[in-house]
């Protein structure tokens, strides 16, 4: 076979891997005491999953390769070049600036170890998820009520921060809970089932209903992961993933 050939397989045959082994629903394996947070996933199809007060690492089929518990409150996180990051409130949610106690945790990806903390004071309202595009990152949290606007915190990839963008979203139920980075766009999932959407500079594309609040995540050939749960009395939470497509009128759609 051709140089170029081999080339183009290695890049393409880990997602075509994925999407054969692996099609969603994909539940996480083991069951939690907090309800989840968000997902991410590697370029190896590993799946990463946080539970609020520990962080879970499985593989694309969902089999349990690491738990480890973490400081509680663990918001949604995202991948970058062989780590994970957590946004991370200590604090309070929600409330007027001072109350919150905003932090990112960095942690290997391969084994969880955590790696380091870095304070995001400018978060004055909790933070509460992230996302990265490979070049920065963008943490989101919590909003006080009659707020009729969030606010998208850009970070370079040392987590310096660089300037807070104002999303004229209106009032969405404890501000932003999940973001993502997929297909070229910035996308943002709320409490309420309120979706968001802008495009790379934030300005403002889209609003729909729908749920993606527990998780929401690029997938291969053009698709999403989102987030589910459910909490069994006195057994704890399980989660899993579904596939959904971009649409126009809905924003996301899930695929059957």
């Amino acid at each position: 076979m051709p140089p170029a050939a081999l080339r183009l397989l290695a890049v393409f045959l880990p997602s075509l891997a994925w999407l054969a082994a692996a099609a969603p629903p994909v539940e996480c394996g083991g069951k939690y005491p907090r309800h989840l947070q968000g997902v991410c996933r590697a370029p190896s199809g590993d799946l990463y999953w946080s539970w609020t007060n520990a962080i879970a690492r499985t593989d694309a089929e969902g089999n349990l390769l690491v738990r480890v518990e973490a400081d509680n409150h663990q918001g949604d996180l995202c991948y970058h070049d062989g780590r994970v990051y957590v946004a991370v409130n200590l604090g309070k949610f929600n409330r007027p600036a001072g109350e919150a106690d905003s932090w990112v945790y960095v942690f290997d990806a391969e084994t969880l170890e955590l790696l380091e903390k870095h304070a995001v004071p400018e978060l004055v309202h909790g933070a509460g998820g992230m996302a990265c595009d490979g070049e920065r990152f963008i943490v989101v949290g919590g909003l006080p009520e009659g707020i009729e606007e969030n606010y998208l915190y850009e970070y370079d990839l040392e987590l310096r921060f660089v300037r807070r963008h104002v999303l004229p979203s209106g009032y969405t139920r404890l501000g932003i809970q999940t973001a993502a980075w997929a297909h070229g766009a910035w996308w943002f999932g709320c409490y309420g089932r309120t979706l968001l959407r802008t495009d790379e500079n934030f300005e403002l594309d889209g609003a729909w209903t729908f749920d993606a609040a527990l998780g929401l995540e690029e997938a291969p050939d053009g698709r999403f992961l989102v987030g589910r749960n459910r909490k069994k009395e006195d057994e704890g939470y399980t989660g899993w993933v579904v596939l959904a497509k971009a649409d126009e009128e809905t924003g996301l759609r899930l695929v059957e």
